[in-house]
């Protein structure tokens, strides 16, 4: 059965006549008596008593406008689910996006997304920049909220927050103990100083092992972590130092007394962008997730200045 032959048989069930139903579908009566004897042939069974008038269905025509009617229905409320989504009212968004920043978007951009988009289902995949940039690549999610360079060419980047690369140093390391919090630094001014590591899947690593080779810097390694969190909890109670960007020295730093030094002989170049590809159609409530996202970020950046103030 295909939807033409369903909505046919459906339609002389409710006229009653080949002739009327013929009428109502803007056909011949002949076409239409010759797709009934097609259905009836096919099927092996008579679709209608022709001894009758009005026609009456068979027991095999009962069955037959059953599914028919089933089909009919799922056919509309395909194109009903199509429609919406051609008028991008819902959807399935797949993000991407570090767990640290996970933790520190979501709670403020998801109520807003959800109540604007109610019928947009979101899948998260919690990973470091790096490999996020790959399952992007691979067409394995459709937005990538991450720290990355904006240099690959298939690849559309929005910025949402520029990042400063810095040291971040527990209160009892050496660093610390030398320099006043937020003076810019050189690497070689945390020397003799411990360091907790991300794990290579991670944009900080990246930066960080560029900048070990450049100063031909190798220092003690106390800590290799796949959890930023870890890795700055570790780094704060133990005295060592962390390659970071600044969007991570919050209230818990402070808190526990961290400093955070700038470098000042690296200018970096991966902040923080919402990224897709470029062959692919975003639709409108992508845009609005990457919208409300950067005016999350940029209302709770002038927060926090306010209260440092």
């Amino acid at each position: 059965m295909n939807l033409k032959q369903a909505q046919y048989v459906k339609t002389i069930a409710e006229c009653g006549s080949i002739t009327a139903a013929a009428k109502k579908l803007f056909v011949s009566q002949p076409s239409l008596s010759q797709m009934l004897r097609q259905i009836e042939q096919e099927i092996g069974l008579p679709v209608f008593d022709r001894s009758t008038s009005p026609l009456r269905l068979t027991y095999a025509g009962e069955k037959y406008l059953h599914a028919a009617e089933r089909m009919l229905a799922a056919n509309a409320e395909l194109e009903s689910q199509l429609r919406e989504i051609r008028q991008e009212h819902s959807g399935r968004l797949r993000l991407g996006i570090s767990v640290t920043r996970a933790m520190q978007v979501m709670p403020l951009v998801l109520p807003v997304f959800t109540e604007q988009y109610p019928n947009v289902s979101l899948e998260m995949t919690e990973s470091g920049s790096a490999t996020l940039e790959q399952l992007l690549q691979a067409g394995e999610i459709d937005l990538a909220l991450a720290a990355l360079e904006s240099t690959s060419t298939g690849m559309a980047y929005q910025l949402i927050e520029k990042e400063t690369i810095g040291i971040l140093a527990g209160r009892d390391s050496a660093i610390a103990r030398r320099f006043v919090s937020g003076t810019p630094v050189t690497l070689a001014a945390a020397e003799g100083d411990s360091f907790v590591c991300l794990t290579k899947s991670h944009s900080a690593r990246i930066i960080q092992d560029k900048l070990f080779r450049r100063g031909n810097f190798t220092p003690h390694v106390l800590l290799e972590t796949d959890s930023l969190e870890v890795g700055r909890r570790v780094a704060l109670e133990t005295g060592s130092c962390m390659i970071l960007s600044n969007i991570y020295v919050d209230d818990y730093v402070r808190q526990r007394r961290g400093e955070f030094f700038p470098l000042k002989d690296y200018e970096n170049h991966r902040h923080f962008y919402a990224c897709y590809r470029k062959d692919e159609f975003v639709p409108r409530y992508t845009r609005d997730f990457i919208e409300i996202t950067a005016r999350a970020l940029a209302r709770q950046r002038e927060k926090d200045m306010a209260f440092r103030i």
